[in-house]
């Protein structure tokens, strides 16, 4: 199989600018490239099933992921409800894993980050949902038990 995995998210927003500020200065996440298409690109409207598209692009690179945001000036989008609930088909968040996560939750607070509840334990993780500031849910998320199947990093 040729699969190697995931490589990114992508989250459409109504500021690009401003969304990708909130994953940098929060997460630490690095720009890594940028890009717009004009409407007319038959290309990207078959890629992306879309009629007369044109957006703004844009990736944050943090460890092993990249997240895509893109900004669309066509067609019209629809706005999200900022509190959607996670049972909502679709995706439902994007997770971000850490060493500490009551100090890193302390830390978003303080930056003003929303949260449905502090760092909860479940024995092998602890973990938390909180809002980026389109209202899109993020998972901070620490594997405490060094043998957890899910664990990624070595830290």
């Amino acid at each position: 199989m040729g699969i190697n995995g995931l490589h990114h998210a992508a989250i459409s927003t109504p500021d690009i600018e401003r969304l990708m500020e909130w994953y940098t200065k929060n997460f630490g996440f690095e720009e890594v490239a940028r890009t717009e298409w004009p409407k007319g690109s038959k290309e990207i409207d078959d890629v992306v099933g879309l009629k007369d598209s044109s957006a703004k692009q844009g990736f944050l690179k943090c460890g092993n992921i990249m997240i895509e945001f893109f900004e669309y000036s066509s067609p019209q989008s629809k706005p999200m409800d900022k509190n959607r609930p996670v049972n909502n088909h679709g995706h439902t968040h994007v997770c971000v894993d850490v060493t500490n996560i009551e100090d890193e939750y302390v830390r978003l607070v303080n930056n003003g980050v929303e949260f449905h509840a502090p760092p909860q334990d479940f024995g092998q993780v602890k973990a938390t949902y909180g809002r980026d500031c389109d209202g899109n849910v993020f998972e901070l998320q620490e594997i405490v038990d060094p043998e957890h199947p899910a664990k990624v990093f070595d830290v």
